[in-house]
């Protein structure tokens, strides 16, 4: 179920599982959605949704890991054949908007987008962390904000949200490091940190601030990235 102020629909999210039914293809595991059904009174709109029912469990209640996973080899190889499909869907759709960049770049991490402009961009899942990942069979859930985003995006969302708990972290790095260990993996992760540091600063897994600031100052070769972009 999805609402919206009448005349303040964002298109990329509200249209992007409908989207995702008619772009993905099967080789990507994800429940199908089979119907919706749009209706508006006179100051919202609402669209409902029916999904393929999903057994599995997602791998964590929340976004933010808090303790320890313990993921099998095979469904971590699943992971990345589905990270590979997914760059290869053909869309015009947009997860990540360059406008943000050019504002959030300085502000939270005291660089500028514009020095890694020639750096590739890819289809990303959008919103790829355990909360949205299900097991013992891989399955991708909430297929709204899909789209065009620096590639090696999704693997940087799992591992920026996995920062608590280093063990995870660890492993994310390791099990996806042919997406992060790369010059276009690590500008992704800018990318995702510079995200959740602007969703801290409005009260969002403020949680996250510290350790996001320590790996950008990781990946920047810095001391320390200090609240407000100063380096």
């Amino acid at each position: 179920m999805a609402s919206a102020p009448a005349g303040q629909i964002i298109d990329t999210y509200w249209n992007g599982a409908i989207e995702a039914q008619e772009s993905l293809p099967p080789s990507i595991p994800r429940p199908q959605l089979w119907h919706w059904h749009d209706w508006t009174d006179q100051t919202w709109a609402y669209r409902s949704e029916l999904y393929e029912y999903v057994a599995a469990d997602t791998v964590a209640m929340h976004a933010v890991i808090t303790a320890p996973l313990n993921m099998p080899a095979d469904w971590w190889t699943s992971a990345r054949t589905a990270l590979q499909n997914i760059t290869t869907i053909d869309t015009a759709r947009v997860t990540v908007q360059p406008g943000f960049l050019a504002w959030a770049m300085p502000r939270y991490l005291g660089i500028s987008a514009s020095d890694y402009t020639a750096l590739p961009w890819a289809p990303a899942h959008g919103d790829f962390h355990f909360a949205n990942l299900c097991a013992p069979a891989l399955r991708i859930l909430d297929w709204e904000g899909w789209g065009l985003a620096p590639a090696g995006y999704d693997a940087a969302m799992l591992h920026s949200y996995s920062l608590l708990t280093p063990d995870v972290a660890n492993r994310v790095q390791h099990e996806l490091a042919h997406l992060l260990a790369t010059p276009a993996g690590r500008y992704a992760e800018l990318t995702v940190i510079a995200e959740l540091l602007d969703a801290a600063e409005q009260g969002i897994n403020r949680e996250l601030t510290e350790p996001l600031r320590r790996r950008a100052a990781t990946i920047l070769g810095r001391s320390a990235v200090a609240a407000g972009g100063s380096g």
